[in-house]
């Protein structure tokens, strides 16, 4: 993973992502072999802003049915990124 671009896949939009904003508590889909340490550095420089801490999880895609043809979604991981005191990513706010 070359470029921060690589280790951020995209920020997570739904209700709980977008209420936890105002507490400086951001949502990311990362790549599945980005760590702590990684995803830090990508968060501080693609948004220029100063991460207090990250948490990671890897949540399991859901089983998907349509008609006789069954699938699954894929598998991702995701990073909650806590930024410090006063800082604040201006692209993500709503």
């Amino acid at each position: 993973m070359n470029s921060p671009y690589d280790i951020i896949v995209r920020p997570v939009v739904t209700e709980k992502s977008n209420l936890e904003l105002g507490k400086n508590i951001y949502t990311f889909i990362v790549a599945k072999n980005a760590t702590k340490v990684a995803v830090r550095g990508a968060v501080e420089k693609i948004y220029s802003v100063k991460v207090a801490k990250v948490n990671t999880m890897l949540v399991a895609g859901k089983k998907r049915r349509y008609g006789r043809i069954s699938g699954q979604d894929p598998d991702l991981k995701k990073a909650i990124v806590y930024l410090a005191k006063g800082q604040k990513i201006d692209a993500l706010a709503a």
